[in-house]
């Protein structure tokens, strides 16, 4: 299963999630490298990862990365991963308070905004999130539909 949104490009790793932004307020973020074992690294880096279900729990001192799929390596052995294992986040002590308040607080969650490669390391994005109502989905989709009439109008113009 290849993420839609991954852009594959050689030397180039994004795994993007795309409904993070239609269904989630995105409040701060953070840069996290993700524990994995050899058989993730080689199927994320081939682009066959999912993290559209993905959310992050903090259990004691440390953040595990939870529902995120990435698909058995293709040429792997019995020694091959699981599937939809929790993966431990590498993040600084302050990171993990920061985001603990968020938990305890309610009302926001941890969302994985998009998995990527930085100097052969594989990295994840995420923020902590809130989540929108019907009425502000409403309220988003009249302004996109607003600037593309302004668009329109500016094309027509020139």
């Amino acid at each position: 299963m290849v993420c839609a949104k991954s852009k594959n490009t050689p030397g180039k790793l994004e795994i993007r999630n795309s409904r993070v932004g239609r269904d989630y307020e995105i409040g701060d973020k953070f840069e996290a490298g993700i524990a994995l074992k050899g058989t993730e690294v080689k199927s994320i880096r081939s682009g066959h990862c999912q993290i559209r279900d993905g959310f992050v729990r903090i259990k004691g001192n440390n953040a595990f990365l939870h529902n995120v799929h990435v698909e058995e390596y293709l040429f792997g052995n019995t020694n091959n991963h699981q599937i939809n294992r929790p993966r431990q986040l590498l993040l600084h002590r302050r990171e993990i308070d920061k985001l603990r308040g968020a938990q305890d607080i309610g009302g926001k969650s941890i969302i994985p905004l998009k998995l990527y490669a930085k100097s052969g390391l594989i990295k994840i994005q995420i923020a902590i999130c809130k989540g929108k109502r019907n009425y502000d989905k409403r309220q988003d989709l009249k302004k996109k539909e607003q600037m593309r009439e302004i668009e329109r109008s500016l094309k027509k113009r020139a």
